[in-house]
C-alpha cells in the first residue's frame, strides 16, 4: 500500500480524541466571566475546538485544551488569562 492510499484520523475537533490531550499543557486559560462579552471570538480561533458555550456563557473544556493560548490573544475585551499550571 502506497502512502497516498493510507487512511489517517487527524486528532481535530469534538469526538476524534482518544486521549486526554490537556495533560500536555503548561499553562490553561481563565475566562473572567464578568468581562466576557460573548463574541464568541474564543471559541472560532481555538485550534482544538476546545471552548464550549455552556447557557449563553463560553467554557474551557481542559481535557482537551493545550495551552497554547490562542483564545488569550484572539479575545477582543482582552478578559482571558494564562494561569501557569498548579496555580489558582
Amino acid at each position: 500500500m502506497s502512502t497516498l492510499e493510507k487512511d489517517y484520523v487527524c486528532p481535530v475537533g469534538e469526538g476524534l480524541y482518544a486521549a486526554n490531550t490537556g495533560d500536555w499543557r503548561t499553562q490553561r486559560p481563565e475566562i473572567d466571566q464578568d468581562a466576557c462579552s460573548r463574541c464568541g471570538t474564543c471559541l472560532l480561533y481555538c485550534p482544538t475546538n476546545s471552548v464550549r458555550r455552556v447557557e449563553g456563557r463560553f467554557e474551557i473544556d481542559l481535557g482537551y485544551c493545550k495551552g497554547c493560548a490562542v483564545c488569550a490573544a484572539e479575545c477582543p475585551k482582552q478578559c482571558i488569562a494564562m494561569i501557569r499550571e498548579g496555580r489558582k
